[in-house]
């Protein structure tokens, strides 16, 4: 993977659905970090003028300063850069417009692009609306598979394969599939698969969250891990051989293990990752611990990426009441892996 230089460049923001509490929570992070007295240095892909009118609704005090280029942006100031290819987005929270989907789309690509380009040390992303986003063609079921195919096209020498990983005070989970209906969890489930992703996620855990000898749990599919084959046969016959194929790349992996016992508190002093089988098994365990203070990570990609881990909450846009913990989170950790991306360099 590339090595993020650390010359002080700034984090890349997306600034997500427009509508939505996307620029309420940028906004409403910055400003919090300042009154903490955290040097923040960032950049905002998006409006500045919606930033703008999202602020002067909020009465919040944030200055923005609006780019001409990248080479303007300031340590200290919430910086934002305009996308200038679809022009300016009214300032209309809570309500959806499906003309808005390419701006969100090319906010998040120019971003990307700025990472790419070596101008940006990382990524944050804003939530997107997807159902809003889908009327515009967008091919990609969210973030997550969007940045995969970004960097199979921009890095295809790093054979990335982009890996979920919900990241709280308390716990890590990651889901082994993502985005699909509950009724194909189990036709989708493969030994190789759960390999891959134990791989990509053991890797990220030394790289970037500096844990030398990552210890993975690995959760069963059925109730009670299958129960010897009488409540189901994946366990035995998919994630076992699994978990006995990451033990011999040299990880600390253990299972398959009954989801229902994994995450009390006890339990999670035994592992530093609990790999999944499906979506919901990931995330309610992480965010019911602490959903404020949980970050949606991308492992396995040539770039760091962090995100909150809620959507666009329409009903709270312009109205100040969302709240930015897991924003500021976001931030915090996307900076943490990068000094630690450069520290394992």
């Amino acid at each position: 993977m590339p090595v993020l230089p650390s010359d002080g460049r700034p984090l890349a923001v997306s600034m997500g659905e427009p509508a939505g509490v996307g620029p309420d929570i940028i906004l409403q992070a910055f400003q919090r970090l300042q009154d903490e007295g955290h040097a923040t240095h960032l950049v905002v892909f998006g409006d500045p003028e919606l930033l703008r009118s999202r602020a002067r609704r909020m009465d919040c005090g944030v200055e923005i300063n609006a780019l001409i280029s990248m080479a303007d942006n300031e340590l200290q100031k919430l910086n934002a850069l305009n996308v200038v290819e679809v022009g300016r987005v009214s300032d209309t929270p809570g309500a959806l417009d499906p003309s808005t989907g390419a701006f969100t789309v090319a906010a998040l690509r120019s971003a990307l692009e700025a990472v790419k380009a070596g101008m940006c040390a990382g990524v944050v992303t804003a939530p997107i609306h997807k159902a809003n986003l889908y009327t515009t063609g967008f091919g990609f079921p969210g973030h997550t598979e969007f940045l995969e195919a970004f960097a199979h096209e921009h890095w295809p020498e790093s054979n990335p394969m982009a890996v979920m990983m919900l990241a709280g005070p308390e716990l890590r989970t990651v889901p082994v599939t993502v985005h699909i209906p509950l009724h194909e969890v189990a036709p989708s489930l493969t030994t190789q698969r759960i390999v891959d992703v134990g791989v990509a996620t053991a890797h990220d855990l030394k790289l970037r969250f500096m844990i030398a000898n990552p210890r993975l749990a690995i959760a069963g599919l059925n109730p009670h891990a299958g129960e010897d084959g009488t409540l189901g046969r994946e366990d035995d016959a998919v994630i076992a051989p699994a978990v006995a194929a990451l033990r011999q790349e040299g990880i600390d992996a253990n299972g398959p293990l009954p989801a229902d016992t994994m995450f009390h508190a006890e339990a999670r002093q035994t592992f530093d990752a609990a790999l999944c089988m499906y979506h919901d098994q990931a995330l309610i365990p992480v965010k019911a611990l602490d959903f404020h203070n949980t970050v949606n990570v991308t492992l396995g990609l040539p770039f760091i990426r962090t995100s909150p881990d809620h959507g666009t909450a329409l009903s709270l846009a312009g109205t100040g009441k969302a709240s930015p913990a897991s924003m500021i989170a976001a931030i915090r950790l996307a900076e943490q892996m990068v000094q630690r991306s450069r520290l394992a360099a």
